[in-house]
C-alpha cells in the first residue's frame, strides 16, 4: 500500500503548507466549488495538485510518482471501449428496448435496474446513466408516468452494479491496482452482496413508489441528447473485444495493458474517427484522479495520515475494522464524493482482507445515499432537469437513504459471515 506513495517525505518546513492545501482541496471537493471561482471538482483537484508543486515543495518527479499510472491507463482504456459502443448505437438500442416495456411499470423497473446494473459492472457506469436517463425519462413522460422514482432507480442500480467487478467504476480500478486484487476472486466475493443489494433496492423502490405513479405533463422530444444510429457489425465488434478483455482479466496479464490493447484496436477503426472516440473519453475524471493522486500522495508523505489513524485507534475507533471502514467510506462518499473518499482511504487504511473488498463495495453502495454521493447521481439529476423533471434533494434521499442503509447492512452481514 505504501509503495505507491513512497517517493519521499515532505520537508518539515513544508508540512503545514501541504496540510493546508490538502484541507482546502478536499473542502472544495466537498462543496463542489470554490466561492468566486467557476471551478468544478476536477478543476479543484488539478488546482490543488498545482499548488502542491508550487507552494508545497513537491518536485515534478515526486508528483509524477504519486500518480498510479496503471489505474489511469485502465480508466482510459475502458473509456475508449465505452466510447466505441456508444458510437455504434449499442447504448441507445438497449435503452430504447427497455423503454418498450412501459405498459408494465413493475416489470419495466426491474428490467431497467438489471440492465443498468449489468452494464455498469463492465462499462463506464457514468456513460450508462448519461445515455439511459433522457431516453427513459422522455418515454415515461410520453406515457404520463412519474419518471422520478425510475430515474433514481436507474442511478442506484448503476451504483450497485458497478460494485460487482473491479472495472465497474474508477474507484474499484484504483483499489484493484493498489491492493493487487484478482478479478475472479473479487467477483466471487462481491456477487452475493450485489445480488442482495439489487433485490433489496428493487423491493424498496417499488414498494415506496408504486402509489406515486400519477400522470405528469409530457416533455418535448427535442430535449433528447444526441443519439447514434445502431451499427450491428461494430456493436458485435465492441462486445467481442469487451468480452475478450474481461476474459483476459482472469489471467495474470496486467489489467491496464489488456484495456489499452482493446482501446488500441478500437482506435485503429475503419468506421469511427479518432477524434470522435477521444471526444467521448471522460477526460475530467482522468484529471480528477491525477490531481487527487498528487494531493493525497503529498498529504500521505507528511505522515499526518498515519498519525490520524493511530489517534483514532487510541480513541477507540479502529479504522481498519471492517464495520468502521464500511461506515466511514459511505459517510465520506456523501461528504466529498466516492472518488475522493477512496483516494484518501487507500493511503491510510491497511489493505488486507477483507478491507479492500469492503472499501470497493462500500463506496459504490454508499454512493446511493444522497445526490452528491456519486457522479452518476448528479448526471441523472442534471439530465432530468433538462427535461423539466425536478429531482429534489428530498426526492432522492427518500429512496436513497432506506436503500443504502439496507444494502450496507447486507454488506456488513456478508463480511461477518465470510470473515
Amino acid at each position: 500500500m505504501t509503495a505507491l506513495f513512497a517517493a519521499s517525505t515532505v520537508e518539515t518546513s513544508h508540512k503545514s503548507i501541504v496540510l493546508g492545501i490538502f484541507a482546502i482541496t478536499y473542502l472544495g471537493i466537498a462543496l463542489g466549488r470554490i466561492p468566486g471561482l467557476m471551478l468544478n471538482r476536477p478543476g479543484i483537484a488539478l488546482l490543488g495538485a498545482i499548488a502542491m508543486m508550487i507552494f508545497g515543495g513537491i518536485s515534478t518527479a515526486n508528483a509524477v510518482s504519486y500518480v498510479n499510472w496503471p489505474t489511469i491507463s485502465l480508466l482510459f482504456g475502458f473509456f475508449v471501449i465505452s466510447a466505441q459502443l456508444r458510437l455504434s448505437g449499442f447504448y441507445d438500442k438497449v435503452a430504447a428496448g427497455i423503454a418498450g416495456q412501459l405498459n408494465h411499470p413493475a416489470q419495466f423497473l426491474l428490467i431497467l435496474m438489471l440492465t443498468s446494473g449489468g452494464l455498469s459492472a463492465f462499462l463506464n457506469h457514468d456513460i450508462v446513466v448519461f445515455v439511459f436517463a433522457p431516453i427513459v425519462g422522455v418515454a415515461l413522460l410520453r406515457k404520463q408516468i412519474n419518471p422520478i422514482p425510475f430515474l433514481i432507480a436507474l442511478t442506484i442500480a448503476s451504483n450497485i452494479g458497478a460494485a460487482a467487478t473491479l472495472i465497474g467504476n474508477p474507484q474499484n480500478m484504483m483499489i484493484s491496482q493498489v491492493a493487487h486484487l484478482g478479478f475472479g476472486s473479487y467477483l466471487a466475493w462481491s456477487i452475493v452482496p450485489v445480488i442482495f443489494a439489487m433485490g433489496a433496492a428493487y423491493g424498496i423502490i417499488w414498494t415506496m413508489s408504486k402509489k406515486n405513479l400519477q400522470a405528469v405533463p409530457a416533455a418535448a422530444d427535442s430535449l433528447l441528447q444526441q443519439s447514434y444510429p445502431f451499427n450491428k457489425i461494430h456493436t458485435i465488434k465492441g462486445i467481442l473485444i469487451l468480452a475478450a478483455a474481461i476474459g483476459l482479466f482472469f489471467t495474470s496479464l496486467p489489467k491496464e495493458v489488456i484495456a489499452l490493447a482493446a482501446a488500441g484496436i478500437h482506435l485503429a477503426s475503419t468506421k469511427f474517427k479518432t477524434d470522435d472516440l477521444l471526444g467521448l473519453v471522460d477526460w475530467s475524471i482522468l484529471v480528477l484522479f491525477i490531481g487527487l493522486f498528487i494531493v493525497a500522495g503529498a498529504f500521505q508523505s507528511t505522515g499526518y495520515g498515519d498519525q490520524t489513524v493511530q489517534w483514532l485507534s487510541q480513541s477507540g475507533f479502529n479504522l481498519n475494522s471492517p464495520v468502521n471502514l464500511v461506515l466511514t467510506t459511505a459517510g465520506l462518499s456523501n461528504l466529498i464524493g466516492n472518488s475522493a473518499a477512496v483516494m484518501l482511504l487507500v493511503k491510510i487504511v491497511n489493505l488486507v482482507q477483507p478491507a479492500p473488498y469492503a472499501l470497493a463495495l462500500a463506496n459504490s453502495f454508499g454512493g446511493s445515499l444522497l445526490i452528491i454521493g456519486s457522479v452518476s447521481n448528479i448526471i441523472v439529476v442534471q439530465q432530468a432537469r433538462e427535461m423539466g423533471i425536478k429531482i429534489s434533494f428530498w426526492n432522492f434521499a427518500r429512496l436513497g437513504i432506506p436503500v443504502t442503509l439496507v444494502i450496507l447492512g447486507g454488506l456488513l452481514g456478508w463480511i461477518a459471515l465470510v470473515h
